[in-house]
């Protein structure tokens, strides 16, 4: 099992990802969040196909869902599901993801 935890930024919210290999294409997904959106989107994931999930932004199951149910297109939490997906996947290893903000970027 893989385990991600996100804080999302200035929302306030953080959000648990745990990420479950079935077999060989299928993965489960159980999300824990503090944001209404996020529940909703990760109770209406079912089993994911990770092939299906990484092949692109449109086709992607877990950016469809995101429409449907996630109002804040620049939300980090579907981002790192996948990213939680492929390490579980075998297909990259755990590493860190981080946005930094320029302290100029801020004045």
């Amino acid at each position: 099992m893989t385990v991600v935890e996100v804080d999302a930024g200035c929302c306030g919210f953080t959000t648990t990802i745990e990420i479950l290999k079935v077999d060989n294409r299928m993965v489960k997904a159980a999300i824990s969040s503090d944001c209404e959106m996020i529940t909703a989107w990760g109770k209406a994931l079912g089993p994911l196909d990770w092939r299906q999930c990484i092949r692109g932004f449109v086709d992607s199951p877990v950016f469809q869902y995101c429409s449907k149910h996630i109002g804040h297109v620049a939300c980090p939490v579907p981002v790192a599901l996948l990213k939680a997906m492929e390490v579980e996947a075998g297909l990259a290893l755990p590493a860190n993801v981080t946005i930094r903000f320029d302290d100029a970027s801020t004045k």
